[in-house]
């Protein structure tokens, strides 16, 4: 072999050589993945296969139930000494046990921003409801990232997260199809939510949404609370079906028994006759089942009646009979909601989860509402002197609690379901806004059945607590956000030991300018009357320890010990966000044009197909000038259906085409006023407007009072018009939604059944204000 052959075999041999340490070397590198453990070659057959590890809940992790209820006062359910029966609640308490001893914030979105994130409501943005936010940070409504939900925990601990119920956290320029859903449940941590967004619906007649979807269950003849108990099982089977070694978190958030107080028959008549004998009969009643429970101290005395509210023997017996009706539809509806609830814990026993299961259980997110002294039905009834009242509602007795009412009990038995407390609802100074019933139950836990615990609570401490019978980590970084310490305290440590020392030390409450401090049982509050000035507001001073339901005021005799609650009042004020105190004396309390996703633009263009928009979430009408205008095409005299609705039943705007005339209903409170047109609708393309020329009258105060007019045109024509009332200025006010094309849920007119959906071409609906200011927000 010459040279030449010779050299060429050994560069052949070379290159064969580097060709195969090059395909050697790179057997370690056909991957970009630096995470993959396994081995990546050049076929399957050179390679060996890795799939990461599945991520686990804890060992042993239990599911986890939390069951908010919605205005309720601690003397409401059985299961802590009032009259409305609760067997399910009893059942929980019974076989676990019942803290005397817990707070809410005292109102609904407060409360359950807190919950869901076991911070104080101004450190989470939620000083105040979502629907009257402010540009402040403890105000304005948009819960920081930096403070994750259970659901984002929880998550990140491989369990399953469900939201069924009432929300009521997310910005109201959020709350539409449009998103953006950050701020929406499934945006925070929950896998589903089926549920409402604000702070009641009507129980018939509900605006819900799954997920990120409006959902339309009409023609509905389910009650509202029977439909959120067959979603949380619907979620709960199909979990355990698929994947049942994860465990789940379900929180079921009631709209009962927040008005409207709407329940069926059965239930309401379960309590015919049971309260004839009167609201200071049940205080009394109910006081004494207390004592007997254990659940407040043996020495206590009940608070006098409050001043505002009659005594029961005072009233007529038409009064009596009407005002016991209200407190039978109230009980009802509670038991009901305990038995739906019933349903939801019995399924969990049926697929063998019950023992692995922790309920916990807030009877409240704040103490009964003070709802108006008379009780309300709708708006017109409310509007009429006590005498009228009374006899307008025996006229409609029957009508009580059915999906024709919007009711709420009146003071007078509010103040009864508050016992032993004192105040209401938005009372957060007080104890009757603010103490509420819990029960914790978990067969699993190892602490004795029906035990009463005494220490103090809050319900930023539910978020801890959880995570500690989870045995859940809560990660540093969630969704790319450092967090922030937990602000609430772990009862875990009172679960087995009543006599365990409090833990939860100190507490503020803050809420429309009232406000509270609590610090080892004493508490410095002030009851701020909303105008007055801050600097003049009077505190008083209870000890708790002594003095459970603030009976008696020592500010006078220990003005030292009201200095130190004051100072500690304004040192956590600034480390959670309170200041600037707002009594929204100068407005911004619920919605507002500027507060929606439209902010004061002069000029709405709504097209048929949009979802419907909650009221406060879309087009306002809050005492402002306004038209609407429906560009339509008619080819018949046959087209006819609803063009724009918004509202109900109870309180709405609604523009339609009936037997060929073009018609406006505006209902204020089921009184329906309409405007017919006066001339038909002609055939092709046409314009039909409704104006609204609304002028404030110079007494305020009174609502029929001359406002101005409105009127109906076609193509630029007057074929209608009358006179309104100041009543008239505020349409639909946070009743049912807004629906282009048709009327969904609750009709506002009687002269059409829903959904009257129109059956002609309508190209758009425009809505124009007369100005860009926003008007009303008082």
């Amino acid at each position: 072999m010459n040279n030449r052959y010779k050299k060429a075999g050994f560069t052949a041999l070379l290159a064969s050589s580097v060709m195969l340490n090059a395909y050697g070397q790179s057997e370690q590198k056909l991957t970009s993945d630096p995470n993959f453990k396994g081995k990546v070659g050049r076929t399957t057959a050179e390679s060996v296969e890795y799939h990461p590890e599945r991520k686990q809940a804890p060992a042993g992790a239990p599911n986890v139930v939390v069951f908010l209820i919605d205005d309720a006062g601690y003397g409401t359910a059985s299961a802590f000494g009032g009259l409305m029966q609760t067997p399910v609640l009893d059942s929980l308490a019974n076989n676990g046990l019942r803290y005397t001893n817990f707070h809410s914030t005292g109102v609904c979105s407060p409360t359950r921003a807190a919950l869901l994130t076991g911070r104080n409501h101004h450190s989470v943005h939620m000083g105040t409801l979502n629907y009257s936010s402010s540009g402040y940070p403890g105000y304005d409504a948009i819960m920081p990232g930096d403070k994750a939900t259970i659901a984002e925990v929880l998550h990140e601990n491989n369990y399953n997260t469900f939201a069924v119920g009432k929300y009521h956290v997310a910005p109201l320029n959020e709350i539409t199809s449009n998103g953006p859903f950050d701020r929406w449940a499934v945006g925070r941590g929950f896998d589903h939510f089926y549920g409402f967004q604000l702070g009641h619906t009507d129980q018939y007649h509900p605006n819900l949404y799954e997920d990120t979807k409006v959902v339309d269950v009409e023609p509905n003849k389910t009650h509202l609370t029977t439909l959120l108990a067959n979603k949380a099982i619907s979620y709960i089977a199909n979990q355990k079906s698929i994947s049942p070694e994860k465990p789940f978190f379900l929180y079921f958030a009631t709209g009962a028994i927040h008005s409207p107080h709407q329940v069926d028959e059965k239930w309401s008549d379960l309590y015919k006759g049971k309260f004839d004998k009167g609201w200071d009969w049940y205080r009394e009643e109910a006081f004494a089942r207390q004592k007997r429970l254990g659940v407040i101290p043996k020495d206590a005395v009940l608070p006098e009646r409050d001043p505002t509210v009659k005594a029961w023997e005072s009233l007529t017996p038409e009064q009596k009979k009407v005002y016991a009706r209200y407190m039978e539809v109230y009980a009802g509806f509670l038991t009901h909601a305990d038995y739906e609830f019933g349903r939801i814990v019995n399924y969990i026993k049926e697929i063998g989860q019950a023992d692995n299961t922790v309920i916990l259980v807030s009877i409240g997110d704040n103490g009964s509402s003070h709802s108006p002294r008379n009780g309300s039905f709708n708006g017109y009834i409310s509007s009429l002197d006590e005498e009228k009242q009374v006899a307008e509602l025996y006229k409609n007795i029957d009508k009580m609690g059915t999906e024709h009412s919007f009711q709420d009990a009146p003071a007078g038995w509010t103040q009864a379901t508050n016992t032993p407390f004192r105040l209401w609802k938005a009372d957060p100074n007080s104890e009757g806004g603010t103490h509420q019933p819990f029960i914790v139950y978990y067969p699993n836990g190892g602490f004795e059945k029906g035990g009463i615990r005494n220490q103090y609570g809050h319900v930023i401490d539910i978020a801890p607590t959880i995570y500690e019978l989870a045995g859940a980590k809560v990660p540093e970084v969630i969704k790319g956000y450092q967090q922030k310490p937990i602000e609430g305290t772990n009862l875990a440590y009172s679960l087995k030991d009543k006599n365990a020392a409090n833990r939860h030390t100190v507490q503020y409450y803050e809420l429309f300018g009232k406000r509270a401090i609590v610090k080892d049982g004493w508490k410095a509050s002030v009851f701020h009357q909303s105008g007055a000035d801050f600097s003049k507001d009077v505190w008083e001073l209870y000890n708790l320890n002594e003095d459970f339901n603030e009976r008696i005021d020592l500010a006078a005799k220990q003005p030292e010990k009201l200095k130190e609650l004051q100072k500690l009042f304004d040192e956590e004020a600034i480390k959670y966000n309170v200041f600037p105190l707002n009594d929204y004396a100068l407005g911004h309390s619920a919605g507002g044009r500027e507060r929606s996703p439209y902010g004061l633009s002069k000029k709405v263009v709504l097209y048929p197909g949009i979802d419907q928009i909650l009221t406060y979430s879309g087009p306002q009408f809050q005492n402002d000038p306004f038209t609407i205008t429906a560009d339509v095409e008619i080819k018949s005299n046959s087209d006819q259906g609803v063009l724009f609705a918004t509202g109900s039943e109870f309180d709405g705007l609604s523009l339609f085409i009936k037997d060929g005339k073009f018609y406006s209903a505006h209902n204020t409170g089921t009184i329906i006023r309409h405007l017919e047109s006066s001339i038909p609708v002609p055939t092709g393309k046409v314009k039909l407007k409704f104006e609204l020329n609304y002028v404030a009258p110079s007494d305020k105060k009174d609502r029929n009072a001359s406002a101005g007019t409105e009127a109906i045109y076609i193509n630029g024509q007057k074929v209608a018009e009358r006179t309104i009332v100041a009543a008239e200025g505020r349409i639909a006010i946070y009743k049912d939604g807004i629906d282009v094309g048709a009327d969904r849920n609750s009709p506002v007119s009687d002269k059409y059944s829903v959904p009257f959906k129109f059956n002609g071409k309508l190209n758009n609906v425009t809505i124009e204000y007369e100005n860009g200011e926003a008007l009303g927000h008082n």
